[in-house]
């Protein structure tokens, strides 16, 4: 007889974690590839406490996501406004989810994976980009939008999964 451990038996929840404005086709691979580790995916829309009315941008962001995700519920999506390892243990993950475009991002990811293992016990799993993602990021598309350029390619287009 094959014993099931309890980590195999409870659901594997990661948590994902940005400001997301805007929410980019590169968020969403990482997010969609990571359904293939994880059984569920809490995506944490963060608040800058520095920034006045930061949390209305949060929320807004969040329902963009909401949309682009609707109809899996898989995939939950929701705004905070603490340390990251505090929403995820929050959210019940077991780990954090990031996505890796470059070796400027690893080093950042690998550092900041370290205090949060230091801070909480708690993993990070890191994702590389596709290749055709990997010079997509929100500040890009930011960018190129206040100059009037057309981003609808850099940016997901909902999903329906009924």
């Amino acid at each position: 007889m094959i014993k099931t451990s309890h980590s195999e038996r409870t659901m594997r929840t990661a948590f994902f974690a940005g400001s997301f404005r805007p929410f980019t086709t590169g968020h969403a691979s990482i997010v969609t590839r990571g359904l293939d580790i994880f059984d569920r995916i809490v995506v944490g829309v963060g608040v800058n406490s520095a920034k006045p009315d930061d949390r209305v941008h949060a929320e807004d962001a969040a329902q963009a996501i909401r949309e682009v995700f609707a109809g899996d519920d898989r995939i939950e999506v929701v705004v905070y406004d603490c340390l990251t390892v505090d929403a995820a243990a929050a959210a019940g993950a077991s780990a954090l989810l990031r996505g890796v475009r470059s070796t400027r991002d690893f080093d950042y990811e690998r550092d900041l994976a370290d205090v949060n293992r230091q801070l909480s016990g708690i993993e990070t799993v890191l994702l590389y980009s596709l290749p055709e993602l990997a010079a997509v990021s929100s500040s890009i598309v930011r960018e190129l939008a206040s100059y009037g350029r057309d981003v609808d390619a850099f940016l997901p287009k909902p999903v329906h999964n009924q």
